[in-house]
């Protein structure tokens, strides 16, 4: 798919969640950012990038309930969104947005904020501006639910998502090295922009 190609960004029922999921999320890991604390953090953190010798597949997706098709089974969905961007008559992305739903931890318990939950662009259309439609229409349905807020969370191992949601205006709010127990390589960082 070129870059500046007809993308065509709509609103969906969260019942088509299934055909959301057959998007890959997968991506390969080629650097890190690495989290240093400086003087123990009282001098503040520095992020660096670092390129991998051996580089890596991350599929969110094939970790156990963390796909789309589990979601259901963990949260009440009546409140989130899902917004899908096609091409032709492809379906070439997704966004998944929280909101309003207990047990989601970003959230806070707050109505005025929603989280950015998944956001998924198929590998053959990547840098050609999918994600950049549907961060812009995530914002839109925030903004239409009278939100101040978006977060989203992603790792230090996904290194273009960082810098995709910065050039979206988001500032990092949080990281978190103790997030993942069971992914001890991987660090959390949130991030947001105000609506």
């Amino acid at each position: 798919m070129a870059e500046g190609s007809t993308i065509r960004i709509v609103t969906e029922s969260i019942s088509r969640l299934p055909e959301h999921g057959l998007v890959p999320i997968s991506f390969t890991v080629e650097s890190v950012l690495d989290v240093e604390l400086l003087e123990g953090g009282l001098a503040g953190v520095r992020l660096s990038e670092r390129t991998l010798d051996d580089p890596w597949v991350k599929d969110y997706d094939g970790t156990d309930g963390e796909g789309p098709a589990g979601w259901a089974q963990r949260f009440d969905l009546e409140h989130w969104g899902l917004i899908a961007a096609h091409h032709q008559d492809r379906r070439v992305g997704g966004a998944v947005i929280a909101f309003d739903t207990i047990g989601v931890d970003l959230l806070g318990g707050r109505q005025d904020l929603v989280v950015l939950w998944d956001i998924r662009v198929r590998p053959d259309a990547r840098g050609a501006g999918v994600g950049a439609a549907l961060f812009g229409a995530a914002r839109s349905w925030a903004q239409a639910r009278g939100c101040r807020t978006l977060k989203v969370e992603t790792q230090n191992i996904n290194v273009p998502a960082c810098r995709f949601y910065r050039r979206m205006g988001c500032a990092l709010a949080s990281i978190d090295r103790f997030a993942y127990p069971q992914l001890p390589g991987e660090v959390q960082m949130i991030w947001q922009v105000e609506l």
